[in-house]
């Protein structure tokens, strides 16, 4: 198993691309503690536990740094050690640049990228300590393109990109890798409640002509996550269906 025995903590891990990344590191051997304010999470670290798999469920906001400080403790006290961070909790609060609200941009701000901050800083101690570690954050097709009525968005998912590279650069020297996904139209809870014409249309700009499923994205991390990616740093992989915008 390319994970065994490895320690993971999955935010935004209650449902969707989160959850999807749970379940597939747990089936290949890790240990998994997914943070989500979701009160599903705990259905979903109780159906990975029903098959045999180690999953706990914290329900803990990213924006939380003493709560995020305190989990992670417990985690080091417990397992003894955290080799994998996936940044995936994020939200979205769409409108038009003149019609978004100040208390849309820092909603989105804060959970799409203060706590990416928060987060990473506070596990990076232990990952340098055990000189390892695997740290992977969400990023988005839009935060390489932009896209119409998502400033607040776009601007947090560049910036993730900005901080993985950086971050790659300090952290390297310690054994720890740092890389970003930025998936495509991704078939999620929130895609799903889009009229079919929205989605239909989306499919249409993708070349593969299909949308990708939570899996298809959950396979990157467990990529990036692998020792197989021991030397990708500082890396931001596009998993879009071939989508390229100039």
């Amino acid at each position: 198993m390319r994970l065994e025995n490895k320690v993971a903590i999955v935010t935004g891990g209650a449902r969707g691309i989160g959850q999807a990344i749970a379940e597939l590191f747990v089936k290949e051997g890790a240990k998994v503690i997914i943070w989500d304010l979701l009160d599903t999470g705990q259905e979903t670290a109780d159906a990975i536990v029903a098959t045999g798999g180690v999953a706990e469920f914290t329900k803990l906001s990213v924006t939380d740094r003493p709560g995020i400080d305190a989990e992670v403790a417990r985690i080091k006290e417990k397992f003894g050690r955290i080799d994998i961070l996936i940044n995936n909790a994020g939200i979205t609060k769409d409108k038009s640049l003149s019609k978004m609200t100040t208390e849309e941009w820092d909603a989105v701000i804060n959970v799409n990228l203060t706590s990416v901050f928060h987060c990473t800083q506070a596990v990076v101690a232990q990952m340098r300590e055990q000189n390892y570690g695997r740290i992977i954050s969400a990023s988005s097709t839009t935060g390489l393109w932009g896209n119409f009525g998502q400033t607040n968005y776009a601007a947090a998912k560049a910036g993730i990109i900005g901080m993985t590279k950086t971050w790659a650069l300090e952290l390297g020297k310690y054994g720890i890798t740092v890389n970003a996904i930025a998936p495509g139209f991704t078939l999620t809870d929130m895609t799903k409640a889009m009229p079919e014409a929205i989605i239909e249309g989306a499919k249409q700009q993708i070349p593969m002509r299909m949308i990708a499923d939570p899996i298809d994205i959950a396979y990157g991390y467990l990529y990036l996550a692998s020792d197989e990616a021991r030397f990708v740093t500082g890396s931001t992989l596009c998993i879009s269906g071939g989508t390229v915008r100039h």
